[in-house]
């Protein structure tokens, strides 16, 4: 009798709780659960601050620090080096007018330089940059006429690089440098056979009937093609006058010597187009019996590139989608 009321007690099942029990440790639960969200997003919003505060601080500390231009340091008889390197172009680093000039008069006026030697590597660019770094270099050897200025070859010397060169005493290469290409060209393109194909048609109103002859969307006539190549022609007798002037009796004239093309350093000698093998440290070892060099390089700040390269990059991607030609020394 008892063994049966116990396994009857044992398998009845337990009571129900009351309602209110049951409704309150469900609030107590979804109140529990919402604090630990609100706890890991207060927790995710602080590391994000800390993190903004920390790039807030880098930023600030890198604009403090990055200095433009290189650590020159105060010495006595000494060899000045200015790289060229790159474009020849008004967003170069080491390749503009606002790069160079600031370093060339530097290097001449500094009363322990000897000489000076331009380290160039350069496919060549613009001819208005580089005519003008031609003619400052051309000033400040009058003006100074005790300091030499002399280029040495890495790479490449081609096209606006050689226009920079060829206003040095005297050039030295590698026999394997790639120097010349004494020319200019104006590239662009024309969607015309394609937009009629396309049946899409150019709407362009201009005040003055050539004002927009550029334009790749519109057939170029031949008087246009024929004016364009006189310019090109104009600049491209700047650029030999240039070469003639600086290189003078050195030259070794050839039919092609002024078509484009490009020769090794040791052709170039032959052309007199250079005048030797030599490195930046056998030039002033050498040459202006300076081993000590001090370079005079304008360089840009980290932070002043990457702007540069992204506002280049923008503008060169607008540019291209506009179609406008390219005036190039190359």
């Amino acid at each position: 009798m008892n063994n049966n009321n116990y396994s009857d007690a044992e398998s009845a099942p337990a009571p129900a709780a009351p309602a209110s029990t049951v409704s309150t440790s469900g609030v107590l639960e979804n109140l529990a659960l919402e604090m630990l969200r609100e706890q890991r997003a207060n927790r995710r919003w602080r590391i994000f601050f800390r993190f903004a505060v920390f790039a807030v601080i880098l930023v600030a500390v890198w604009a403090a620090f990055d200095i433009t231009g290189s650590p020159k340091q105060v010495a006595g008889r000494h060899t000045a080096l200015i790289e060229i390197d790159g474009e020849i172009d008004v967003n170069s680093s080491t390749g503009s007018v606002s790069s160079i000039l600031p370093a060339l008069n530097n290097a001449f006026v500094d009363a322990g330089s000897v000489g000076i030697i331009l380290r160039m590597n350069s496919p060549g660019g613009s001819p208005v940059q580089a005519g003008i770094v031609n003619d400052e270099i051309n000033r400040l050897r009058k003006l100074h006429p005790k300091k030499p200025v002399y280029v040495v070859v890495e790479d490449m010397c081609a096209s606006g690089c050689y226009y920079i060169a060829a206003a040095a005493d005297r050039i030295y290469v590698n026999q394997a440098s790639i120097v010349g290409s004494i020319g200019v060209l104006m590239s662009s393109f024309g969607f015309t056979g394609l937009m009629e194909k396309l049946g899409v048609e150019r709407r362009m109103l201009t005040a003055g009937e050539n004002k927009g002859f550029l334009d790749p969307f519109t057939v170029q006539t031949s008087k246009q093609k024929q004016f364009t190549l006189g310019l090109l022609t104009e600049i491209h007798q700047q650029f030999i006058t240039a070469v003639r002037n600086g290189r003078g009796k050195r030259l070794k004239e050839t039919p092609d010597m002024f078509s484009g093309l490009f020769w090794t350093g040791s052709r170039a000698i032959q052309l007199g187009l250079a005048d030797g093998l030599g490195t930046v440290d056998s030039v002033a070892r050498d040459v202006l019996k300076a081993e000590d060099i001090i370079d005079y390089t304008a360089h840009e700040g980290l932070s002043d590139r990457v702007l540069k390269k992204f506002g280049a990059a923008a503008g060169e991607g607008a540019v291209n989608a506009l179609g406008a030609a390219a005036l190039k020394l190359r």
